[in-house]
């Protein structure tokens, strides 16, 4: 079976191949359509010359024609290449991706972070070396925050979270369709805004352009004036003045609520180019064959009442704005006063808003939704060797996993072993310094943030139950509001306790807590804190350097110990990061402060 790189380094050199032939067609349609142009030009005056003025004419609209064909092959030439270009990245990045370099992607949906988050900002799920930098390939508005509602929460229950799963064991296979829905999303000129005003405005109606006898009038007036215009102005069989009292009509009916519609046009304009990409990513979904419910479930829910594929809605309404768009054009106002066009694209916009109008924002989330799987698709077809988590329904809280992984960390990562159940809900893990307890923290709860997503785990088993996640480990002051980071700490822990002690089940992860305090507090409160946690329907992992609390375990057998430790060899420190039961002998503060050139002896005082 061919690995992930060598399929991203061929398909990589498959659409060098392609650009490099397209660029050669390219500079060939130049030449033609420059050489069209001059030869046209000088048969036409040699013609001119000799007076021959019908094979001028002949002459000078066949190589009009010719120009315009060669002028129309290089712009579908332009777009087939930047198209094989998007294909041709998007494999470089993914090579990136593989060698560890992904955190020089552009999107690390720093737009995302949220300090107040329960556990967010600990975890690292967004911003630089994030882990929506890593796997993010959506590239819609709604896309982007669909991918990142699943971060920021479990949505729905334990079937929902499977279905998802089937749908990115699905995408994964589907390489080549990732990749060209991948495409169509970075198609758009700018980056695709968020469209909001647009599912409003969809949603708008104009009663007046729906009655009956006012479409009848908008059809019929158009085609008397231009009867008019062409038999007084051209044929002079009727007086001027008819023709004219029928423009200043119509001229007079345009400025009918003018404002309010270059309003409701300017913002079809604005989405304009929008539309075509939506409506490519629309044709290229609907298009395939899909397999897994939940893919299914959103084809369905996006259609209308009448089942009529979304794509062509989409085509639709793209053709509409298009026409819109032609209200820039120098002679446009002529034109619109002769067919009063702004009305008939009016009248088709409202046509199209009652069949489907109020679907567009169905289709927005359904789009967003297969972006967000076709990101976690990712993970699954470049870990093939990871596992698909087991989301447990049971009574009983559990989190356990062989060979865990923190899913982020390039080259060789270690993996251990974690097991909480109800008889072991906390594990109290010891170290020294540098040995990997808030690294452990870290991956047993970005992992979870996966599971619940429905993407694969760095792990060989992972089982888990549903429960809430809240995290205390990089808490800072906070000096808009005046609050120091030991208060902060406060309310963060204040918050998991009132939610464990609801009886809700909740995965905690406390990195060195209460350290913005003296020894003897910290101790006393964190004994307080542990205890009180064991009791509730609640699991997770504790990390600190006091050595003092390990006789936690004597006395509550809800409390395991668990440690890292470090070695010494010539002179210098390593650590194998590999998690041992029971509670750390070591300590190396003072060494590593030595390393650090930092004099530790202990001279008396002069």
């Amino acid at each position: 079976m061919e690995a992930p790189k060598q399929k991203y380094e061929r398909r990589e050199g498959g659409y060098k191949k392609l650009l490099e032939k397209q660029e050669k067609a390219e500079r060939l349609i130049s030449n033609l359509r420059l050489a069209v142009f001059i030869i046209g030009i000088g048969v036409g005056i040699l013609m001119y010359i000799a007076h021959n003025y019908i094979l001028f004419t002949a002459i000078l609209v066949a190589f009009i024609g010719m120009f315009i064909y060669f002028v129309i092959c290089h712009g579908r030439l332009k777009v087939r290449m930047k198209y094989t270009t998007l294909l041709r990245d998007i494999n470089t990045c993914s090579l990136k991706r593989l060698k560890g370099e992904w955190n020089t992607f552009v999107d690390d949906g720093r737009d995302f972070k949220d300090d107040s988050h329960n556990y967010s900002g600990d975890l690292d799920i967004f911003g630089k070396n994030s882990l929506f930098q890593w796997i993010n390939t959506a590239n819609t508005f709604i896309g982007r925050h669909k991918l990142r509602e699943l971060f920021l929460g479990v949505i729905g229950n334990s079937y929902d979270i499977r279905e998802r799963q089937e749908a990115v064991d699905e995408l994964a296979a589907m390489l080549r369709w990732r990749q060209r829905f991948l495409a169509e999303g970075m198609m758009a000129s700018a980056k695709l805004q968020d469209p909001e005003n647009l599912i409003t405005w969809a949603r708008e109606s104009n009663e007046v352009f729906r009655k009956p006898w006012i479409i009848s009038i908008i059809r019929i007036c158009p085609v008397i004036t231009v009867i008019l215009v062409l038999t007084g102005f051209l044929m002079n069989i009727i007086p001027w003045y008819l023709p004219a009292a029928a423009l200043v009509i119509q001229f007079a009916l345009l400025s009918y609520k003018s404002k309010e519609r270059s309003r409701m046009f300017s913002i079809s304009e604005i989405y304009a180019d929008d539309m075509d990409v939506y409506y490519k990513m629309l044709k290229l979904f609907e298009k395939s064959n899909f397999k897994s419910p939940y893919i299914k479930k959103i084809k369905d829910g996006i259609r209308n009442k009448e089942g009529l594929e979304v794509f062509r809605q989409a085509d639709r309404l793209s053709l509409i704005i298009n026409s819109i768009s032609d209200r820039r054009n120098f002679f446009y106002i002529i034109f619109n006063i002769l067919t009063l066009w702004d009305f008939q694209n009016i009248i088709a916009l409202e046509r199209w808003k009652q069949k489907s109008g109020h679907f567009l924002k169905d289709w927005f989330d359904g789009l967003g939704r297969i972006e967000a799987l076709a990101s976690l698709a990712v993970i699954r077809f470049e870990n093939p060797d990871w596992v698909m988590p087991m989301i447990c329904d049971g009574n009983e809280t559990v989190f356990q996993t062989k060979g865990l992984g923190h899913p982020l960390l390039p080259g060789k990562r270690t993996h251990n072993d974690v097991a909480i159940d109800n008889k072991a809900k906390v594990l109290l893990i010891t170290g020294s310094n540098m040995s990997g307890k808030s690294t452990l923290l870290r991956t047993a709860g970005i992992n979870l943030v996966l599971a619940y997503a429905g993407a694969p785990v760095c792990a060989r088993s992972f089982q888990a139950s549903i429960m809430g996640i809240y995290t205390c480990m990089r808490v800072s002051d906070n000096l808009g509001e005046n609050i120091s980071s030991f208060y902060a700490e406060l309310s963060r822990i204040k918050k998991i306790v009132s939610e464990a002690e609801s009886g809700k089940r909740v995965f905690f992860l406390l990195d060195e807590i209460f350290k913005g305090t003296n020894s003897q507090d910290r101790h006393t409160g964190a004994r307080v804190l542990i205890n009180k946690l064991s009791l509730t329907n609640s699991i997770g992992l504790v990390s600190t350097h006091d050595l003092e609390l390990c006789d936690l375990e004597l006395k509550n057998d809800k409390i395991v110990n668990y440690h890292f430790r470090e070695y010494y060899k010539d002179g210098r420190i390593y650590f194998d990061y590999e998690l041992r039961p029971g509670p750390s002998t070591t300590r190396n503060a003072l060494y590593l402060m030595q390393l650090a050139g930092i004099d530790v002896s202990e001279n008396p005082v002069s």
